[in-house]
C-alpha cells in the first residue's frame, strides 16, 4: 500500500505517512496507529510496540472490531446514511443532521426530538 494510500484510508497527508516511516520521524497518535491497524489487518499491539503476532487470526479478527465502529444495521437505507455521517468532516457533521432531522419532520409531520448531550436515545 502506497503512503498515498495509507493517508488517505487514515484520513492523514502522505508527508505524515511518511514522518511515520522515518527513522526521525514523529510518530502517530494511538488513534492513527489503530486506524492503521484496521486497514492493515495487523495487530494494534504489534504494530505499537513489535510484540506478539504481526497478523490477527481469523477467530480474533471479529472480536477485535471496536463495539464503536461495528455497523449492526440491517437497512441498507439506514446504513448509507451512517456511512455518509461517518464520511463527513467533523464541522459538517452537525448541519448534516439538521437537514435530515428537517426532512424527517417534513415527511412525517412530528416534530424533531431535542436531544441534550448524554441522553441515550432508545427507539
Amino acid at each position: 500500500m502506497s503512503q498515498a494510500a495509507l493517508g488517505s484510508a487514515v484520513g492523514v497527508q502522505r508527508s505524515a505517512v511518511g514522518h511515520w516511516e522515518s527513522a526521525q520521524g514523529k510518530f502517530p497518535s494511538v488513534a492513527h496507529l489503530r486506524e492503521v491497524a484496521l486497514i492493515t489487518g495487523v495487530q494494534f499491539e504489534w504494530l505499537a510496540t513489535g510484540r506478539g503476532k504481526m497478523n490477527l487470526s481469523a477467530d480474533t479478527e471479529m472480536d477485535s472490531v471496536a463495539a464503536a465502529d461495528a455497523l449492526l444495521v440491517e437497512d441498507p437505507l439506514e446504513l448509507r446514511l451512517i456511512v455518509a455521517f461517518r464520511d463527513t468532516p467533523t464541522k459538517s457533521k452537525a448541519p448534516l443532521v439538521e437537514i435530515a432531522e428537517q426532512l424527517a419532520e417534513l415527511r412525517t409531520g412530528r416534530p424533531r426530538a431535542t436531544l441534550t448531550k448524554g441522553t441515550r436515545v432508545v427507539l
